[in-house]
């Protein structure tokens, strides 16, 4: 077992998580197939055996049957784990449709209630929002949420500061979902100060850039139909050949310390702010390891210094969003 550090997440309504957590979209959505639902529990499972009790899905997930398989997997270990889901998005004739209306929201949290199979959502976040529906309403809707016992904490996906903030005053926020990781370093200039100031946790998702900073997927790499990277600026052929300047870094401090680029990676997220938890994602019982060893790779001030200096003066070619998906963050 890994003794996995553990960090907390926001100030006024704290939660307590691990400095790692596991994303589970993968297992059943975004990156082609589904993976078989036996051999995911199975991986779960094995994830709390190896310490980690942090896990995130979505109600789009799937949808469905990502929450069905967290509740599947970890219904022997109900009350060793902490689970966060997200509502806000419902599939409509296969494209997903923002949705943040709170007789909406409150059905959702009750159907994730029963998928996941648990009495109360530890962490459930907005995943994206309504520009149809006022932040203050989805606060107070989420209030009355947590005032009923449903759910313990809020947060927010991919939300503006101006929307943190408004959202934050009417029910403090415990977390902000967003991306972010040595490719996309966006947060660093408005969205972690504001966090700091009011006292909210950070949960970056993609924090290995969708595969990418592994060094494991090539210039030339096939994404499979229904993998989502297949369409995105970022992961065309001359993206990535010009993006690999990144991971070559990875790979040079990862030789000098005897560790693997997407540990390198990691480890430099977790030394940003000591209330940043990622939240990586795999299927590979290797990967999950090896993603978890990130958590004792530790870098000297000086270290830590250097490797962003160096990448700060590679510039990243591609977008990390289609214009489609774009307009829904950071609203």
């Amino acid at each position: 077992m890994i003794i996995l550090q553990k960090r907390t997440l926001g100030t006024t309504s704290p939660l307590t998580a691990d400095a790692l957590g596991l994303g589970c979209m993968g297992m059943s959505f975004a990156y082609g197939q589904p993976k078989d639902e036996v051999e995911m529990i199975s991986l779960i499972q094995k994830a709390v055996a190896l310490g980690e009790t942090t896990f995130d899905t979505a109600e789009v997930y799937g949808p469905y049957t990502n929450e069905r398989l967290l509740g599947k997997a970890l219904k022997p270990y109900r009350n060793q784990v902490t689970i966060a889901t997200k509502g806000g998005i419902r599939l409509v004739d296969g494209k997903q449709v923002v949705d943040a209306n709170p007789a909406g929201l409150v059905q959702s949290v009750e159907g994730s209630l029963q998928r996941l199979g648990v009495d109360a959502i530890d962490l459930y976040y907005l995943h994206r929002v309504d520009p149809q529906v006022s932040i203050e309403e989805v606060a107070m809707t989420m209030q009355k949420l947590i005032q009923a016992g449903k759910i313990k904490h809020w947060g927010l996906s991919e939300a503006s500061v101006t929307t943190i903030k408004k959202a934050h005053a009417i029910q403090p926020l415990t977390a902000v979902e967003s991306e972010y990781s040595l490719w996309t370093r966006e947060p660093e200039q408005e969205l972690l100060p504001t966090l700091a100031d009011l006292g909210i946790g950070f949960v970056p998702f993609s924090p290995l850039g969708k595969g990418f900073l592994t060094g494991k997927i090539t210039r030339d790499a096939k994404f499979e139909a229904g993998d989502g990277r297949g369409k995105l600026p970022r992961f065309k052929t001359e993206a990535m050949a010009a993006n690999q300047r990144l991971v070559d870094l990875l790979q040079n401090v990862a030789t000098e310390k005897k560790a693997t680029p997407a540990q390198v990676a990691l480890a430099w997220l977790l030394a940003q702010r000591s209330w940043i938890v990622p939240i990586p994602g795999t299927t590979k019982l290797a990967r999950l390891k090896e993603n978890l060893g990130a958590a004792t790779l530790k870098f000297t001030a000086d270290e830590l210094a250097a490797i962003t200096a160096a990448a700060d003066k590679i510039k990243i070619v591609g977008n990390r969003y289609t214009p489609e998906l774009a307009k829904r963050a950071g609203l």
